[in-house]
């Protein structure tokens, strides 16, 4: 299979690429990346592999010409390009809703254009809004309750019409928060490890109560991978880690990996809008797809922290 990988310099989108090159996801024979390079994309999540297993474009998922001259010949589109900030999209929302609802327009326009066999589109479980008790099905409403959820969500909407309007193959997976190795240092698990790493306090919104399921980097991958070759066109798939934490709870436990104390902790003002908690249902994608989590939060975040006590030289950068 001949793959278009968007934001493929980013996160998840290389962590997919590393594992696809280094066949733990098998079936891909060929992969183009294209990535604007902004600051969360970075040429080093994919400087360890083979020049030749890769080519790499750097270029905007909204430039029409571009998008249309990598998408002749290719069998599949994974969209894992998007802003993803929360704090940044309530700062300025319009590049969220740039990238992540035309970028992604843009994309599908050039797919069918170009007749692509499949349109993976990698969305986010804060589509859904906030939930008190129980967990999201993929048949449930989207109430976004932020700039980026909500340009996430337009996105999603604008997938689905494509399916239903045009015919073309999309399919969606939606996942918990993500951790694990080269995940940009604004996100939380890295800017507490590196923050205490430097010496300084970890931030705690409000009370710390807010509630995220957990889902390692590696998994989701495995999910998307496992939607893109067992997946049905028009079909939703959620993938969770089913691990709930506090942010408080979660805090403690880097806190002690870090051999540090509650006194490190520094509460700041709650974030505006702040979902209470997420959870998502992924009996879907288990009974569909095979997807179950095989990485346990207690083994995942020990080997993260690890990894970013070994890598000064990659996140010591990205923090100036």
């Amino acid at each position: 299979m001949r793959v278009l990988v968007t934001g493929g310099a980013g996160f998840i989108g290389s962590n997919f690429i590393r594992r696809a090159v280094t066949g733990a996801l098998t079936g891909i024979s060929e992969i183009v990346v294209l990535d604007k390079l902004t600051y969360a994309g970075t040429r080093t999540n994919l400087s360890m592999l083979p020049d030749d297993s890769y080519r790499l474009v750097v270029g905007d998922i909204c430039d029409v010409e571009v998008v249309d001259s990598l998408t002749k010949g290719v069998d599949a589109v994974i969209n894992f390009a998007a802003e993803s900030h929360v704090d940044r999209s309530i700062s300025s929302a319009s590049e969220f809703v740039r990238t992540n609802v035309q970028g992604t327009q843009t994309l599908l326009d050039a797919s069918l254009r170009n007749e692509v066999g499949i349109f993976l589109q990698v969305s986010t479980d804060e589509v859904y809004g906030t939930i008190s008790t129980g967990s999201w099905r993929e048949d449930f409403p989207l109430l976004p309750n932020s700039p980026y959820s909500a340009s996430k969500a337009g996105a999603d909407l604008i997938v689905r019409a494509y399916n239903r309007t045009f015919g073309l193959d999309t399919r969606i997976t939606r996942c918990s928060n993500n951790y694990g190795p080269f995940q940009f240092p604004e996100k939380v698990i890295p800017l507490f490890v590196t923050n205490l790493m430097e010496g300084k306090k970890v931030p705690l919104y409000g009370e710390g109560k807010n509630v995220r399921d957990w889902l390692h980097v590696d998994d989701h991958c495995r999910g998307i991978y496992l939607a893109l070759m067992k997946g049905k066109a028009g079909e939703i798939y959620n993938i969770g880690g089913g691990r709930e934490l506090t942010n408080l709870e979660l805090t403690q436990q880097v806190l002690e990996l870090m051999d540090r104390d509650e006194s490190w902790i520094e509460r700041v003002p709650d974030r505006l809008g702040h979902d209470l908690r997420y959870s998502v249902d992924y009996t879907k994608a288990t009974r569909e797809i095979g997807y179950k989590p095989e990485i346990s939060f207690e083994v995942g975040i020990q080997e993260t922290v690890a990894w970013y006590r070994a890598n000064e030289e990659w996140w010591r950068p990205l923090k100036r």
